[in-house]
């Protein structure tokens, strides 16, 4: 009898599939909290097109804007654990969010899953080809002779523009009047049409205005020139000492399985580790997170980490949402 129960058992559990075996067998969403054209936009349509090739099913992208990107992460947040609802964001909307918006209706450390890091963008300090200045020194005189004058674009309090914004003021003394926008594509529409005068933003997103002549790049916020744009001084080179990048990744709703959480990293990693996808975004000036830093574990811990080191900022800067 006791060989009889332990055979059945054993034909039970080989007959009962793991909660994500099968998985995917539909479409996975992939919010976006911002609009469409910034670079988080851009960042998850090219992971989602490839990581869809890697799984077998199509990413969907879902721009849902608004709150610097806290409405599209607590859609995530409120949907379905199964995997076919994740997010991509950075350490705007995952870290500084957190700090910044007292009334959220979420947690961003216990109410997601990590599943991976992306890569991090360096910031360049930019303006409309219609400021006459040449020089980051050049620029940061004339921001602090026209104090009411000039105004600079960002995708929300507490995005990664308005991060870069922060730092560029405590690094230069400079001021500018922030204009906030649903996301960082319409702000630099804006500045290219002079509409916004400066912007502290993402690489990927303003080098490719840049290289068209579009706009003007002054200063990269990294430790050293990016091969990318090596034409480019850092802001320590000019001055200015500093280093900032905005990092991505991507997030499940809590208690999202393991193991479908362990599939969805190892397409991002595969991903990733594609010559023709790396040398994208090497050349969107973007630093590629290693396999070990992409673990979700890994990740979890950076997160953390990042959320500590950011709030104490954000607090001592006493920045709040208006």
């Amino acid at each position: 009898m006791l060989r009889r129960t332990v055979l059945t058992s054993l034909a039970a559990s080989v007959a009962t599939p793991a909660f994500g075996d099968g998985y995917p067998d539909r479409p996975i969403t992939l919010v976006v909290p911002f609009s469409a054209g910034g670079p988080t936009d851009l960042l998850a349509r090219v992971m989602g097109e490839r990581m869809g090739k890697e799984l077998g099913q199509q990413f969907i992208i879902d721009n849902t804007t608004g709150a610097a990107g806290s409405i599209g992460v607590g859609k995530v947040v409120r949907a379905a654990p199964d995997g076919y609802t994740i997010s991509i964001g950075h350490l705007g909307t995952h870290v500084a969010n957190g700090t910044l918006y007292k009334n959220l209706s979420y947690d961003l450390l216990t109410d997601l899953v990590p599943i991976t890091r992306l890569p991090s963008n360096p910031l360049l300090v930019v303006t409309s080809n219609a400021v006459p200045t040449k020089s980051l020194k050049e620029l940061v005189d004339y921001l602090k002779a026209n104090p009411d004058k000039i105004s600079g674009g960002t995708a929300g309090v507490g995005s990664g523009s308005h991060l870069g914004a922060l730092a560029f003021f405590a690094a230069t003394g400079a001021k500018y009047q922030l204009v906030p926008y649903r996301g960082t594509g319409p702000a630099v529409q804006d500045l290219i049409a002079n509409q916004i005068q400066v912007m502290v933003d993402q690489s990927s997103n303003s080098l490719p205005h840049v290289r068209a002549g579009k706009i003007r790049a002054y200063a990269v916020t990294a430790k050293t020139r990016s091969a990318a744009m090596a034409d480019i001084p850092t802001a320590a080179e000019a001055g200015y000492p500093m280093e900032v990048a905005i990092w991505h990744g991507l997030w499940a709703p809590k208690g999202t399985p393991p193991d479908i959480v362990a599939k969805l990293n190892a397409a991002a990693i595969a991903t990733l580790q594609d010559p023709a996808i790396k040398a994208r975004m090497e050349d969107l000036g973007q630093d590629l997170p290693t396999s070990a830093e992409m673990a979700p574990a890994a990740f979890g811990a950076f997160h953390r980490a990042e959320f500590a080191k950011w709030k104490k900022i954000l607090e001592d800067a006493d920045v709040k949402v208006e």
